[in-house]
């Protein structure tokens, strides 16, 4: 999306373009932060809600870095769960749930969600780039 795009909505009772990645990426550092154990560092109980910094909603290098910061999170604390420990039951949002179904969820929560914001992108006359999940 071009950096005059992030603030685009499809209509104005939904999120933005900009919120949309931001949504992506704050809840990405949950999902990992929850299924490793590791302290999330955009913890909103500790008023370090990222998808309220405007900084970030109107920055294209600021959003890009944000969002591919959450997936290196996501990435190293993955690779830091012991393969012991991905059946035991984590509590998420009043839930338990296998470590190994939160890390399942967090890729559908990124699916639906990259889902939506490729109509944003055919919208504003852009092609995004094909998702390979494989």
């Amino acid at each position: 999306m071009p950096e005059e795009g992030l603030g685009f909505k499809p209509t104005p009772e939904i999120r933005s373009f900009a919120e949309q990645m931001l949504h992506i990426a704050s809840t990405n550092y949950v999902f990992a932060s929850v299924a490793s154990g590791k302290e999330n560092p955009y913890d909103n109980a500790k008023g370090k809600d990222p998808e309220k910094r405007d900084d970030l909603k109107q920055s294209k290098p600021a959003l890009r870095k944000f969002v591919l910061d959450s997936y290196d999170f996501m990435i190293t604390s993955v690779k830091g769960l012991d393969n012991s420990r991905v059946d035991e039951p984590v509590e998420f949002f009043k839930t338990k749930m296998p470590r190994s179904l939160l890390l399942a969820k967090a890729m559908e929560h990124h699916a639906h969600h990259r889902g939506q914001t490729t109509i944003y992108l055919r919208l504003k006359g852009v092609t995004p780039p094909s998702e390979r999940l494989f």
